[in-house]
């Protein structure tokens, strides 16, 4: 039973079965002819000269010549540190390579993916993003984009806090209107309420109000992020649809503006007094 145990070991650590099972007999003598090898190893006699010679690559066995050919372990603790230790540099000489070449590829991909960005798929308006890096970097590449107008329904969970994100404020100081609606329910501390006025303090027009219907954002009435919450699953999760269509943004766009007139400015919000620390 040892024995088997110690073979599985040494196959997890990377060598085969044959090749464990041989290092397994010659580690417990001095040395052996191949065949002797095989005889105690259950090997195959034709599988056995490769066997041995794999594991000579490998550092676990060394040949020793004399009247006929044998073969002896190396000393396991030098065999095991000096296999893993070339199996690494093997990996980082791997890893570095596919380094460049991912660069490389990225670079000649990027141009097959702007020009099919922008072919005539009935489908290009509309993009489905579950993953929320992408989503982020995608919010993030749409505010970069606005040049005159931002509305955004704000509430968890957050890809991106539009309440202290630099780019809503650098948008906001530069004179593109800016106007973001928190839901009440989390605007009650102290703390997220004044970073909802330094938000304003920059530029941006802020409101508050009850039961916002979905997490929207919009860039110039033309493209947008919706997200909605996953009837599914029993934990928040941000999925987003992006869209690029100028009739869906004017919709959006009617829908914000009817809740934004319905909303309190945050100077006029009535905050839960009895909350700890207000």
């Amino acid at each position: 039973m040892e024995l088997e145990v110690h073979t599985r070991r040494l196959h997890d650590i990377g060598l085969n079965a044959y090749e464990s099972q041989a290092y397994i007999v010659l580690i417990g003598h001095m040395q052996f002819k191949a065949l002797d090898v095989a005889s105690r190893a259950n090997i195959p006699r034709a599988k056995i000269y490769e066997v041995l010679n794999s594991l000579v690559d490998k550092g676990f066995v060394r040949v020793v010549h004399g009247k006929t050919k044998q073969f002896s372990a190396v000393e396991p603790r030098l065999a095991l540190e000096g296999y893993l230790n070339r199996r690494r540099e093997r990996f980082l000489r791997e890893w570095e390579d596919r380094q460049q070449l991912a660069v490389s590829l990225s670079d000649d991909l990027a141009t097959i993916f702007q020009n099919g960005s922008h072919g005539d798929s009935r489908l290009d308006y509309l993009r489905i993003i579950g993953d929320t890096r992408q989503i982020v970097e995608e919010y993030r590449q749409m505010l970069l984009q606005t040049s005159n107008e931002y509305l955004e329904f704000a509430r968890p969970p957050y890809g991106v806090d539009p309440g202290h994100e630099p780019i809503v404020k650098s948008l906001a100081d530069r004179g593109t209107t800016c106007r973001l609606m928190f839901d009440s329910a989390e605007v009650q501390t102290p703390g997220r309420r004044n970073q909802l006025i330094h938000l304003e303090d920059a530029g941006a027009d802020v409101r508050v109000g009850p039961n916002l219907p979905m997490k929207l954002a919009l860039f110039d009435s033309h493209s947008g992020m919706i997200s909605l919450d996953d009837p599914v699953v029993s934990h928040q999760k941000i999925t987003a649809l992006v869209f690029e269509h100028r009739s869906l943004g004017t919709a959006m766009r009617t829908l914000f503006v009817d809740f934004w007139n319905r909303g309190a400015k945050l100077e006029d919000f009535q905050f839960n007094e009895s909350l700890p620390g207000d």
